[in-house]
């Protein structure tokens, strides 16, 4: 009969903020994208100047909206 070695388990020490309370920490869910304002600022130019190209009116506000939906997958 071969003897294996027990593997011993090691755990993290809880993080704590500055009031000695015990850091709750959240988990990202999958599939939710969430993009940086300069991605949404970078996506909004780009519809702005294809607007533009097709002559059509809109608002900066709008151009805004529609890349945060994009990006975030709405």
């Amino acid at each position: 009969m071969m003897k294996t070695a027990k593997t011993k388990i090691v755990r993290q020490p809880k993080k704590t903020t500055a009031n000695g309370k015990t850091a709750k920490t959240r988990k990202a869910s999958p599939g939710k994208y969430i993009p940086s304002e300069e991605e949404i600022r970078e996506k909004a130019r780009e519809i702005y100047f294809e607007r533009i190209a097709r002559g059509e009116h809109g608002t900066p506000e709008d151009d805004w909206g529609e890349a945060e939906e994009l990006l975030r997958g709405y």
